[in-house]
């Protein structure tokens, strides 16, 4: 097993998790979990949501391995973007930037990014300038709807997440440990 924070690849790559059906935070979170089992270091960017989600409660178990930040406030955008979300955003951008570089994670996943240039929190632009200062040893993740076509592009790895079946159709809500 590597020491905690040396990955033993020479290469990170870019992964994008998009899509309409459920899974992509889940799949990301699960990548660090097994990043964390393998002795590495990961950073989680978590961008849109400010509420509090059962995740940040798993990751925190993870002490010195796991940094989970969030740059939401406390509700999921359903509207127009404020100012405020889109400084917060923006902060967080740059924030989870520094943290890519930094030379302290080995993966960074930049959870419900895609969905943040959606609402115009930041700007594809802004995000394709994070891809592009990643260093090559770092596994970037990005997650969320609606992926721009620039980043998937970009990316070397992309999964769509596609929704046939849901139970919230039933009118099932959100189940605290499953979504939320």
């Amino acid at each position: 097993m590597p020491d905690a924070g040396h990955c033993d690849w020479d290469t990170g790559y870019v992964q994008v998790y998009t899509g309409d059906g459920k899974g992509k935070t889940t799949a990301a979170f699960g990548l660090a979990v097994r990043a964390v089992g393998a002795g590495l270091k990961v950073f989680i960017g978590q961008f849109v949501k400010g509420m509090h989600y059962s995740e940040l409660d798993a990751m925190g178990r993870f002490s010195g391995a796991v940094e989970l930040r969030q740059y939401g406030r406390d509700c999921f955008i359903r509207r127009d973007a404020t100012p405020e979300d889109k400084a917060v955003a923006r902060a967080g951008l740059e924030d989870a930037r520094q943290a890519l570089v930094s030379g302290d994670y080995d993966l960074v996943i930049l959870d419900e990014a895609n969905i943040a240039t959606h609402f115009s929190l930041f700007s594809v632009d802004d995000l394709l300038g994070v891809i592009d200062a990643k260093p090559n040893q770092v596994e970037l993740v990005i997650t969320g709807r609606r992926a721009d076509p620039r980043i998937m592009e970009r990316a070397d790895l992309v999964t769509e997440m596609r929704e046939i079946k849901h139970y919230y159709a039933d009118g099932v809500p959100a189940r605290h440990g499953i979504e939320n």
